[in-house]
């Protein structure tokens, strides 16, 4: 039953992954959004310290022209009209407006009849009355920029320009870089999406084969273009495929030859039981004593054969498993556990031991049951009375060998390329007892710990089996 509580959570959270766009937009819009962004931000900066820069020196600019202008009527000669004498410079001063405050017993302010009043204000009247060097300001009613210079005695001269036309060249200004810079937005929407489109495409292949795999199975490889970071992750990808692809294979290999090696014991079974109930039917001929024993031997020597198959596979599926905690291993502790169970069923058979001491990490149980495997192969083709030698030494390269040598017939120089493969069996060793997978499950030990394992001939003429594995001395 749901609890309401997760419920109500989830109906918080879905919202918010909507509105958020995490759970619908992809990779490519990600990655567009992401250009677009960047881009918007950088012509953002770009436009904002452009325009101040410019709006600084415009302003500058009308202030330095002020200025200059000023001074220059301040030291323009006086002219003389039909009533007074002027400032000369109020015949030139057509683009702006120009005044003579003149402050005494009433503030008087002259300007050119063809002109407008320029604004003043206390600024204007400091500098007129002395107490102020300059001014300079901004009259926001007007919108215009005053300056004032002191003339003489109780007078200043004070110039006002409008700000009119240098707000429209700003105006004018941001218009150009608002649409610069939405062109660059848009540009650059369209080229990440033109580079996350050839950018992904890798990925979306990568996204098609997973989704083969697992719809169908066909794991085979993806087409590698290139050598950017992409490739090595497609090149990845299909040293994954090839790697279960191998493991498939063997699972199927190992399924077919255990259905091959089971189906011999089983069918001798099957006949012999057949026997024994057909003989136990009413008017049925009866079976003697010595064939009901001979029968009943050989299903018990057939359930002997079954149980080890059995198990030698259970041994196989559980070494395939993957392993992430290992531990400290004594090769000798290992090899003298697998000694004293291999002494237990070896009859007559001695062993003739040596042991230096060798410590590796890995799995415990695994490289004991390879040993074993070692020694009961040997025991099993070394005649009565022989002896088996167990040598574990190191060889000065970083590794050790433990090597057992029985005093059998030896492997034929055809089979000893085959001996470690699952199920096989030469023709000398069909008739003895056995699974063919003993010294399969010897190699994958050996393989597993980063070793291997080799068969050869003994110097006395037996066989020689050679277990190399990685580690140091005790």
């Amino acid at each position: 039953m749901t609890d309401p509580a997760q419920v109500a959570e989830g109906s918080e959270k879905d919202p918010r992954g909507d509105r958020w766009g995490t759970r619908r937009f992809s990779l490519r819009g990600r990655v567009t959004l992401l250009a677009a962004a960047s881009v918007a931000g950088a012509v953002a900066l770009v436009s904002l310290g452009a325009y101040l820069v410019v709006k600084e020196n415009l302003y500058q600019q009308v202030d330095d022209n002020l200025l200059a202008r000023a001074q220059a009527a301040v030291d323009s000669p006086q002219v003389q009209t039909e009533l007074q004498q002027v400032p000369g410079a109020f015949l030139a001063s057509a683009d702006l407006q120009i005044g003579q405050l003149t402050v005494g017993e009433k503030i008087r302010l002259t300007y050119p009849q063809s002109g407008s009043r320029p604004p003043y204000g206390a600024d204007e009247i400091a500098v007129a009355s002395g107490t102020s060097p300059f001014s300079l300001r901004t009259d926001p009613r007007t919108d215009s920029r005053v300056v004032a210079l002191p003339q003489g005695p109780g007078q200043a001269m004070v110039l006002a320009q409008s700000l009119g036309p240098t707000k429209r060249t700003l105006n004018e200004l941001s218009v150009v870089l608002f649409l610069i810079g939405g062109a660059g937005i848009l540009v650059a929407a369209v080229a990440g999406t033109a580079v996350a489109r050839a950018g992904l495409r890798p990925v979306d292949r990568l996204t098609s084969a997973a989704e083969r795999v697992a719809s169908t199975g066909d794991l085979r490889p993806i087409p590698v273009s290139g050598d950017d970071e992409l490739a090595r992750l497609t090149q990845s990808f299909n040293t994954m495929l090839g790697t279960v692809a191998e493991s498939q294979e063997r699972q199927r290999q190992l399924v077919a030859d255990a259905g091959h090696e089971l189906r011999t014991p089983l069918t001798s079974l099957r006949t012999n039981l057949e026997l024994l109930l057909s003989a136990s039917r009413p008017g049925a001929r009866t079976l003697s004593d010595e064939d009901r024993s001979d029968i009943e031997a050989d299903i018990r020597g057939q359930l002997d054969e079954l149980t080890q198959l059995i198990g030698d596979l259970v041994e196989l599926a559980r070494q395939d498993e993957p392993r992430i905690e290992h531990e400290r291993v004594e090769m000798v502790d290992v090899v003298e556990r697998a000694l004293d169970r291999a002494r237990r069923r070896a009859g007559e058979i001695e062993f003739d031991v040596s042991l230096q001491p060798w410590v590796l990490t890995g799995d415990t149980s695994a490289l004991e049951r390879a040993v074993l495997n070692l020694l009961d192969n040997a025991v099993k083709f070394s005649p009565e009375g022989s002896t088996v030698g167990v040598r574990l030494y190191p060889v000065g390269d970083g590794t050790a060998v433990l090597e057992v040598e029985d005093a059998g017939p030896g492997i034929a120089d055809e089979d000893l390329p085959k001996v470690f493969d699952r199920f096989y069996r030469s023709s000398e060793a069909r008739t003895l007892p056995g699974s063919g997978l003993g010294l399969a499950i010897v190699q994958h030990a050996a393989q597993r710990h980063g070793g291997d394992v080799y068969a050869g001939r003994a110097p006395a003429g037996g066989a020689l089996m050679t277990l190399r594995l990685p580690g140091a001395p005790a």
